[in-house]
């Protein structure tokens, strides 16, 4: 296998993505849109994984499991799980607030304004 990456499908990608680099500061990898100027795929590497982002084409109903993406940062990277918490959290359903759990000193879940699910930690 040469690489993975997380794949993600939203409506508005061009937010997401904007969205997605001020949340993890990170770099545009790449960037291909359709003749709508919509995109069709998009790569972010964020600390290292890649995040590719696609437009959804269709309303679509989903059954099944949900995916979620879980980023463990390690103690003393407090800062960086703050500010990413601090861009996620716009217009976004929080499920467990930033504070203290049994398995990190610092941790929040929270799905995004794009439905996107995500466990951020130490």
């Amino acid at each position: 296998m040469h690489r993975s990456m997380m794949q993600v499908f939203v409506k508005n990608s061009a937010e997401a993505v904007l969205f997605y680099q001020k949340a993890f500061d990170t770099e545009l990898l790449c960037c291909y849109t359709d003749n709508d100027g919509k995109i069709m795929h998009a790569e972010l590497s964020i600390y290292g994984q890649i995040m590719a982002i696609s437009e959804l084409a269709e309303e679509k109903t989903i059954t099944g499991n949900t995916m979620m993406f879980c980023f463990e940062f390690g103690e003393g990277k407090d800062e960086i799980v703050r500010k990413i918490y601090e861009v996620l959290k716009e217009d976004a359903m929080e499920c467990s607030p930033l504070e203290k759990c049994d398995y990190s000193s610092l941790q929040m879940v929270i799905v995004d304004k794009f439905g996107v699910w995500w466990c951020i930690f130490l």
